[in-house]
C-alpha cells in the first residue's frame, strides 16, 4: 500500500478566504509508488506536504506531533487533510476492513483507504479531533491498532544522526531493532538476554571480590580475583546502611533483564571510523531506517519521509544515496530537496515540482514529454541544467555565448537575474522543446513558471557561391528578401510558444550577427570581435568578414561574449562607484527597432516584468 493522493484545505499556505468546499481542495497531489522527490524554490510548500502527512499518520519514533495555530491558513477556523492509500494487498487490507472503499467493479474492483483529518479552532483554542477513515466525507474513528499500521518513518531536516544512533533510553536504534523479526515479541527469550545475563553475573562477582574469568593480552582465559570492585561496593553499602538499615546493600547491573533494556545499550557506528563526520552518520542513520522500513512480517504502510535529503552530504555522497534510494521497490519514499545534484541524478518521473500553490508530478501521465524525451533528459539533464527546477523563471539558450552575455545585458537594463531567481540554462543544442515540455501539462492545473526560449533564426544574410574556377565568394542577399525570410522564420518558431513557454527569436542570422546589427551595442560587439580576432580584414568590410567567419564556424563566439560581458559589467560598475556620471552603453528596453530587443523581451518575461 502507498499514499496515492493528498488533498489539503486551508492548511498552511494552501488555502483561500472562501469556506471549505470538499469538491474543490486548495491543493491536490498524486504520488507514485517508490520514490517521490518534492522540489521547488523556498516557501513553495514542500515542507507543508510532509508535515500534513505527519499530522495524519504520526511516526514510528514517537515524535510529538499535534496541530497548532500556524497550521491554519491565514485566519481560517478550519483545515482539512485527506490521504488516499492505494495498492493494498490482501494482508494489508485486512487491517482496515471496516473503513475500506472500492473503486471499479466486479473482479477488477480494487480497495482503497481514505483518511480524514478535519481540525477546527475557536479563537486560539484548537478543538481536539481524531483521524477518521471511510468513503464518506465524515468517516469513522480508527482503532489504535489500525492507527499503528499507518505510522511513517520521518527524518527531519538537519537531523542529529549521532544522537539517534547512540545508546540511551528509547534510542531510535533500539526502536528500529525492536521492530525487527529478530527481536520482536522476544522480551526474555532471546540469545542476547542470556549473553547479558552472563555479563551481569560476572559484574556481581567483580563487585563482591569473587573469582572471575577474563581474557589476557594473549587471548587466553585466566581466573582473577580483583578486590577494587569489592572496596567500592563496601563504601557504597556503608552509606546505604546508614541511610536505610544494616540489611540493605547495593547491587550492580549492566542492563535490565529484557531485550528492550539490552538494545537501549547498543550504539550503531561505522567500522573503522573513529570519529565519523555528520555526513557519514547521516548515511548510517538512513541505512538503519531502511532496515526498519524493509522489515519482514509487517503488514502496515512502509513509508519514509525525509526532509532535505542532502543535509550534511557532499555532492558525491548525495549521488550515491539517491541512486540507492531509487532502487527501493517495496517502500514508498517522499523526500524534499534543494539540491540540483540530486535532481540531476533522478529519473524525471520521480520528481514533483512545487509552484504557485500546486504540486506538479513529472510522470508521463502529466507532462507533454514523450518516452524519447525522458530518455534524452536522463542523459543530458546534468547538475547545471537541473537548476531550472528551482528557478522562478528560466531562460533556455543554445550556447555559451548567450549564457555568458544575457546576465550582463539584463543588468544593463536594470534587472538582476540572480535576485529575480532566474536561471539561464545552456542546453548546448537546439532540443529546446524537450526541456520546455517539462513545464507543459496535459491538463490543468498548468505551471506558471515563465520559460523563455532564446534561439537564432539561422537565416543566412550571405550566399556562399563557388565559381567555375573553384573560388568561393560571399554575396550579400537582397535586403528585402533577407528580411522576409527572417520574419517568416521568426513567425514559425514563435508559433511553438505555448502556455508559459515563450520563444524569443533573433531577427537576424545569429546572436552575433544580431549584435552587429544592433543600434545600441554594435560598437561594443565590433571592438570585442577585433580584440579576440586580431585581423586587419575586419577593417575592409566588417559585415562580410563576420559572415565568412560564421559560415566557416571559426568565429570565437564564447570569447567575444566574454569580452562584451566584461565591458557591460565594467560600465555599470563605474556608474555605481561614481567614476562616470552615466552608462556609456545604453540599451533602451522599449526600443522595438533595436535588433537585440528580443533578448530584452526574453529577460523581462523570465524575470516576471
Amino acid at each position: 500500500m502507498y499514499i496515492s493522493n493528498i488533498k489539503l484545505w486551508n492548511f498552511r499556505k494552501y488555502g483561500s478566504v472562501a469556506a471549505i468546499d470538499l469538491a474543490r481542495p486548495n491543493f491536490s497531489l498524486n504520488f507514485t509508488t517508490g520514490l517521490n522527490v518534492v522540489i521547488g524554490e523556498n516557501d513553495s510548500g514542500k515542507s507543508a506536504i510532509i508535515d500534513a502527512i505527519k499530522l495524519v499518520l504520526k511516526t514510528h519514533s514517537y515524535d510529538y506531533i499535534r496541530a497548532d495555530d500556524t497550521d491554519f491558513y491565514n485566519r481560517a477556523e478550519r483545515f482539512r487533510i485527506e490521504l488516499i492509500f492505494s495498492g493494498l494487498e490482501p494482508v494489508e487490507a485486512k487491517n482496515f476492513t471496516e473503513w475500506l472503499a472500492w473503486e471499479g467493479s466486479g473482479v477488477t474492483a480494487m480497495p482503497f483507504l481514505k483518511l480524514i483529518y478535519d481540525v477546527s479552532r475557536t479563537g486560539k483554542r484548537i478543538i481536539p479531533t481524531d483521524v477518521k477513515a471511510g468513503v464518506d466525507d465524515e468517516g469513522y474513528q480508527l482503532t489504535a491498532e489500525a492507527r499503528d499500521y499507518l505510522k511513517a518513518t520521518y527524518l527531519k531536516p538537519l537531523r542529529d544522526a549521532e544522537n539517534e544512533l547512540v545508546a540511551k533510553k528509547n534510542s531510535r536504534i533500539s526502536q528500529i531493532l525492536l521492530g525487527d523479526a529478530a527481536f520482536k515479541n522476544k522480551d526474555y527469550d532471546h540469545e542476547l538476554v542470556r549473553i547479558f545475563s552472563d555479563l551481569n553475573g560476572e559484574l556481581v562477582k567483580y563487585f563482591k571480590g569473587e573469582a572471575i574469568e577474563v581474557k589476557n593480552a594473549a587471548g587466553l582465559r585466566e581466573t582473577l580475583t580483583p578486590q577494587e570492585g569489592k572496596a567500592i561496593k563496601q563504601k557504597i553499602d556503608s552509606y546505604i546502611q546508614s541511610f536505610h538499615g544494616q540489611t540493605n546493600e547495593s547491587n550492580f547491573d549492566a542492563v535490565g533483564p529484557d531485550i528492550k533494556n539490552i538494545l537501549e545499550k547498543i550504539t550503531l557506528s561505522l567500522k573503522g571510523e573513529l570519529n565519523p563526520g555528520l555526513g557519514t552518520l547521516n548515511r548510517l542513520f538512513m541505512a538503519a531506517e531502511l532496515l526498519h522500513l524493509n522489515k519482514s512480517s509487517w503488514t502496515g504502510i512502509r513509508l519514509g519521509l525525509i526532509e532535505e535529503l542532502e543535509a550534511h552530504l557532499h555532492p558525491q555522497a548525495q549521488m550515491q544515496v539517491i541512486e540507492a534510494l531509487q532502487k527501493q521497490e517495496k517502500i514508498q519514499l517522499i523526500l524534499t530537496t534543494h539540491s540540483p545534484n540530486l535532481a540531476s541524478k533522478l529519473k524525471l518521473e520521480h520528481l514533483i515540482i512545487c509552484n504557485n500553490g500546486n504540486g506538479f508530478p513529472m510522470g508521463a501521465a502529466y507532462t507533454k514529454l514523450v518516452a524519447e524525451d525522458y530518455r534524452f533528459l536522463e542523459k543530458f539533464l546534468d547538475t547545471t541544467k537541473a537548476n531550472l527546477f528551482f528557478a522562478k523563471g528560466v531562460i533556455l539558450v543554445e550556447g555559451w555565448a548567450e549564457e555568458i552575455l544575457i546576465p550582463s545585458v539584463a543588468k544593463s537594463i536594470g534587472i538582476n537575474l540572480t535576485e529575480k531567481g532566474v536561471s539561464v540554462v545552456n542546453i548546448g543544442n537546439l532540443a529546446f522543446q524537450k526541456y520546455a515540455s517539462i513545464f507543459l501539462r496535459k491538463a490543468a492545473p498548468h505551471m506558471t513558471i515563465p520559460i523563455a526560449v532564446v534561439t537564432d533564426s539561422d537565416i543566412r544574410a550571405y550566399d556562399k557561391v563557388k565559381g567555375a574556377d573553384g573560388k568561393i565568394t560571399y554575396t550579400k542577399k537582397d535586403g528585402v528578401a533577407y528580411a522576409a525570410e527572417c520574419t517568416a522564420k521568426v513567425a514559425l518558431l514563435d508559433a511553438k510558444s505555448e502556455a508559459n513557454v515563450k520563444y524569443f527569436v533573433a531577427p537576424e542570422w545569429t546572436l552575433e550577427y544580431t549584435l552587429f546589427k544592433s543600434t545600441s551595442i554594435s560598437a561594443t560587439f565590433q571592438v570585442s570581435a577585433k580584440k579576440v580576432h586580431k585581423s586587419k580584414k575586419w577593417n575592409a568590410d566588417f559585415d562580410e568578414y563576420l559572415a565568412k567567419k560564421l559560415y566557416k564556424k571559426t568565429l570565437k563566439k564564447t570569447e567575444i561574449a566574454y569580452e562584451m560581458a566584461n565591458v557591460l559589467d565594467k560600465d555599470i560598475s563605474q556608474v555605481e562607484k561614481g567614476v562616470i556620471p552615466a552608462k556609456t552603453i545604453v540599451i533602451n528596453p522599449t526600443d522595438a527597432t533595436d535588433s537585440i530587443n528580443y533578448l530584452v523581451k526574453a529577460i523581462q518575461y523570465a524575470a516576471g516584468n
